[in-house]
């Protein structure tokens, strides 16, 4: 691959050389545009890097590893030898499998005394559809939407090193999870592993533990479930505890918040024996490390015993429960409550292993109703931990659908599955109004309809006659709130009903909240004048612009209401013992107009010294209505947003480049209509990542030196081809013309930044490069 101009002999050399790995995790974090530089063109003064290939159909193999053998798609990966792990070292092809970031700010956090819920992730040898790092087409996979009531996340093989698919990291973290992999040791060959590097010196068991704390650092989880399940020496087993001991410390010291966990399997003489508990046999691991994983078959006295072993540490104790219920367990599948309860009881910790098995063992056509029917049974006993950062926002996507939506837009149909595009799930169930009231409200995941992404939250409702209103928690947070904040609402009604729809949020702090004026964003309100904004930031009249406008699809925006300083709604008044209640639990966010369809408007509102503890949506009777009131809503967004975060101007996604070409012809004439090449590359770019919720990667198609996206007639519109999570893109099979005898062919790559803020940017703060191909002189 070469750059196009009268640098091309120096581009030359660099065809084919492997990319340097980043000399530091610092640079891995902070990626910034290096090497030799470019030759760029200018084209509308856009920033534009041009490359040339001639299409030869011999390419370069990449490392089994880390891409796909047939595909080419890169993919998450496993260490299956002591020799691997010693011997692995970053490098550029691991950069695929890097979480965006760690775990996202939650209350309470886990060093907290709460006990914990731990859900270990064992399903099928691992590594399947889930290790497609950009996503597959899978059809009805399994997908883990439940996350506000798990605390840690185990990614569980058999594999000697489990390192977590990164699309369960980046879905993990978005909701304050952490995660881990798995060190396993099996059988004979474990036998032997574990003699190598256990039963010398300390320089042995120090280098696997710090080889475990660099990938856990340059990958971004949090650390890792040692599971050695076969016969130790005397001399290996006496090395576990300081092995455990230097492995916790290292890796508290490189990764925040870090973990390391033992599971009881081996004790402390050497010998194979799972204990079911923790006991002086194996105490000497657990009082090693961070906490101890026990094995499935206890009965109550093994926890009754284990609250005197535990003493203060009671919440580092994970009681395992198999939801598979193999072996002689208390509870399992659909009776696994009747486990939380008798663990719940004596204060410990639990550890869910395969709760898969709705996916497993169950209908697939029926997975997304045993799922809810599953961690329904649990609810009373999973204490949910809440969000504690802005900006606040979800799509309700659950990173899979039938189609890919984008703001009310159709972009693509067919099945795709994503990990990582996963958004912040709600507080999912079934709530009654106490009493002898009829009320109810039910949430369930949506694939029918979404308005950005695959899916919607679907909430279905009656309002009984002899109350106003019923409200539903969506989201537990303990978030400071900002002296300016927006919120909108993205919704749907489904049928005639004329239900009312809006927003509610509750605040701490009664004694200093203070609810300051609300202006209108809308220029076109005649209610109040906005802000004076000559040159609206761009975050910001990107927000102005949705407003006043009927979206696409029939779904409304909503945003907060006009509601004054002295309303008494804006009480501070902290949530109720219940989910769902009969009146406003906080302050009401109106929205303007009562048509179902009226143009919304958008407002800002200023707050002193308060803390934002939930969101709620509130649904009520229309004005005179006097009988039961059914409703079906879809949620398509929320949006809690600092407005000074619409102020900070964007970064330009800058020094795009193309490498690691491969070309095929068509598998036949006309395939895919007139194309008849196949084109693999990969995207690489410079942006900071803290900035981003993700990228969106297209390209446009045509021929010669026009630019077919910014053509002198009509642009072509840019087709999409997927979203990246880090700062690279695999483009895989893509169908391109064959370049005409003379001509260039043409095909441009654009990649789209999204702020965390969920809007969409002009294209000028895009980057973009294009590749030009010619075929071989003969």
């Amino acid at each position: 691959m070469e750059a196009a101009g009268p640098r091309t002999r120096a581009a030359a050399r660099r065809r084919g050389r492997r990319l340097r790995a980043p000399a530091t995790l610092k640079e891995q974090r902070d990626p910034q545009p290096g090497g030799r530089l470019l030759q760029r063109r200018i084209e509308e003064d856009q920033e534009e890097a041009v490359f040339r290939e001639v299409v030869s159909f011999t390419p370069d193999p990449l490392p089994v590893r880390y891409y796909d053998k047939d595909t080419t798609k890169p993919i998450s990966f496993y260490l299956s030898s002591l020799e691997e792990l010693l011997a692995w070292m970053p490098n550029m092809e691991d950069g695929f499998n890097v979480a965006l970031g760690p775990p996202e700010c939650r209350q309470p956090p886990l060093s907290s005394r709460r006990p914990r819920t731990l859900m270990c992730h064992d399903m099928m040898g691992g590594y399947l559809d889930d290790k497609f790092i950009q996503g597959s087409a899978t059809q009805n996979p399994y997908s883990f939407y439940h996350w506000q009531y798990i605390d840690i996340f185990v990614y569980f093989s058999h594999h000697t090193v489990t390192i977590p698919p990164v699309g369960w990291t980046n879905a993990a973290h978005r909701h304050g999870v952490c995660v881990l992999g798995t060190f396993i040791t099996e059988w004979k060959e474990g036998e032997r592993l574990c003699e190598a590097f256990l039963a010398g010196d300390e320089r042995s068991y120090q280098a696997v533990a710090r080889q475990l704390v660099l990938i856990a650092q340059f990958f971004r989880f949090d650390g890792w479930l040692i599971n050695i399940e076969n016969s130790l020496s005397l001399a290996a087993v006496g090395n576990v505890p300081h092995f455990l001991r230097y492995l916790t410390t290292q890796l508290h010291q490189q990764v925040p918040r870090g973990l390391v966990l033992w599971y009881d399997s081996v004790v402390s003489s050497g010998q194979l024996t799972w204990q079911d508990e923790l006991n002086e046999h194996n105490r000497v691991f657990f009082d090693s490390c961070d906490g101890f994983f026990t094995n499935y078959n206890w009965r109550e006295e093994h926890l009754e015993r284990m609250l005197g072993q535990a003493g203060e540490r009671l919440a580092d104790v994970y009681v395992g429960v198999d939801v598979f219920a193999r072996g002689n367990v208390v509870g399992g599948r659909f009776h696994t409550d009747k486990s939380l309860e008798l663990i719940r009881k004596h204060g410990f910790s639990v550890a869910l292993f395969a709760p898969g098995w709705v996916y497993e063992c169950l209908e697939k056509g029926d997975f997304f109703q045993n799922q809810d029917k599953f961690w329904n049974l649990l609810e009373r006993y999973l204490p949910t931990h809440s969000i504690c950062s802005l900006p606040f926002v979800s799509s309700f996507c659950l990173g899979m659908g039938t189609r890919r939506v984008c703001y009310g837009q159709e972009e693509a149909v067919g099945p795709w599955y994503h990990l990582s595009a996963q958004e912040i799930q709600p507080l999912f169930g079934e709530h009654r109004l106490e009493g002898d009231g009829r009320g109810w409200v039910k949430m369930h995941c949506c694939l029918e309809d979404a308005w950005n992404g695959g899916s919607s939250l679907l909430i279905r409702g009656l309002i009984p006659p002899e109350v106003g209103n019923v409200s539903v928690r969506l989201f537990s947070l303990q978030v400071p709130v900002p002296p300016k904040v927006f919120l909108s609402m993205v919704y749907k009604l489904e049928g005639p009903s004329a239900v009312g729809v809006a927003l509610e949020l509750t605040t701490g702090d009664a004694g200093s909240c203070h609810v300051g004026g609300i202006s209108a964003l809308s220029e076109t309100s005649s209610r109040r004048s906005p802000r004076p904004l000559r040159m609206p930031p761009t975050k910001l009249a990107k927000w102005v612009g949705r407003c006043g406008q009927q979206l696409s699809g029939g779904w409304v925006q909503r945003q907060l209401s006009d509601t004054r300083p002295q309303d008494p709604l804006w009480d501070g008044a902290p949530c109720g013992s219940g989910p769902l209640s009969s009146q406003s639990e906080g302050a009401e966010l109106r929205p303007l107009g009562t048509g179902l369809f009226a143009s919304p408007s958008c407002y800002e509102v200023n707050l002193r010294g308060c803390l934002l503890q939930a969101l709620f949506v509130n649904f009520s009777r229309p004005p005179g209505s006097q009988e039961e009131e059914n409703f079906v809503c879809r949620l398509g967004e929320i949006q809690v947003v600092d407005a000074n975060s619409l102020l900070t101007p964007l970064p330009q996604v800058q020094a795009v480049t193309v490498s690691q070409v491969r070309w095929q012809p068509a598998a036949s004439e006309g395939e895919s209509g007139p194309a008849g090449l196949r084109l693999s590359c990969t995207l690489h770019w410079a942006y900071l990542l803290p900035h981003v919720r993700c990228f969106r990667i297209h390209c446009c198609r045509g021929s010669g030196g026009d630019s077919p996206c910014r053509g002198p007639s009509e642009p072509e519109k840019p087709t999409l081809l997927g979203l990246a999570f880090v700062n690279r893109y695999r483009i895989v099979d893509l169908a391109v013309a064959p370049a005409e005898p003379g001509r260039d062919g043409r095909v441009e790559f654009l990649v789209e930044p999204i702020p965390k803020e969920g809007f969409l940017v002009p294209r000028a703060e895009w980057g973009r490069a294009a590749m030009l191909y010619s075929t071989p002189r003969t």
